[in-house]
């Protein structure tokens, strides 16, 4: 049996990240594959953050302490694409694709951070242009052996939102977006924390650090895993791993790790 774990997580800026503790979890996690968002911070510290052993590619925003997504690997690297051709430069620093040697066989692992966006604002118009461009890519690549992974500042259905009657008509719930997911899902391509999940409520990946959201659980699942039909089928397990308290958690974010494994 060979086996892949891979993990992703908003870590709202690594250097705090790593301050709160994202070292132990690296340590516990054991992935083979971390894909970040929001990291806030130039190449040559998250290198220095992560620490040894792993191969880094990262898509910098242009603007400082902004966005920026990677990926970071315990395996080879073997081509490194940054960014979508088509978007606007406010979308820069926000999906990255590397293609991976694996023990499950050749990957392509994407990180993305999608907006967040105001309703009814051209912010909206951008995150919505962002995700259309964004399913075009992943046609292209349905016949592949990829994942994508990373915070998609949208909750698909009522399942992934606690309060989700009062945060319709909102940002992150509107039908609008939630389209979008739904045509990935058409393609072929596989949610896999919801499959792994079924027909539940979360488990949700982010709360507020304001007020007792952590506390109640009063959170979105809008942190995903997505694979194509010939990874779908290698999914053993698929976990967040929540925190034990408000106080030891390292990002507004909890990881979500998936493992695949390959038989023989």
């Amino acid at each position: 049996m060979t086996r892949l774990v891979v993990a992703t997580v908003n870590v709202n800026g690594v250097r705090a990240a790593v301050r709160r503790g994202m070292g132990d979890w690296l340590a516990e996690a054991s992935p083979d594959v971390v894909l970040l968002q929001e990291v806030r911070a130039e190449t040559d510290v998250l290198e220095q953050r992560l620490g040894e052993g792993w191969h880094v590619v990262h898509h910098e925003a242009p603007a400082k302490g902004r966005a920026g997504v990677a990926v970071a690997a315990r395996v080879p690297i073997t081509a490194v694409r940054m960014g979508l051709d088509g978007v606007a430069p406010e979308s820069a620093g926000r999906w990255v694709e590397a293609d991976l040697e694996t023990p499950v066989g050749p990957v392509t692992a994407i990180s993305v951070y999608v907006h967040t966006a105001t309703a009814g604002t051209p912010s909206m118009d951008l995150k919505l242009a962002f995700l259309e461009r964004m399913g075009e890519r992943l046609a292209e690549l349905t016949g592949t052996a990829a994942l994508l992974g990373g915070d998609l500042n949208v909750a698909h259905d009522h399942r992934d939102i606690k309060n989700w009657k009062g945060n319709r008509g909102k940002s992150g719930f509107l039908p609008e977006e939630q389209a979008h997911l739904t045509r990935w899902r058409d393609l072929g391509w596989v949610d896999a924390g919801r499959t792994h999940a079924g027909d539940v409520d979360g488990p949700y990946t982010w709360w507020s650090w304001r007020g007792r959201a952590y506390d109640n659980d009063a959170g979105w699942r809008i942190d995903y895993l997505w694979c194509t039909p010939a990874l779908a089928g290698l999914v053993h397990d698929v976990v967040v791993d929540r925190a034990p308290s408000y106080d030891t958690r390292f990002s507004d974010h909890a990881p979500l790790r998936m493992v695949l494994e390959r038989p023989g």
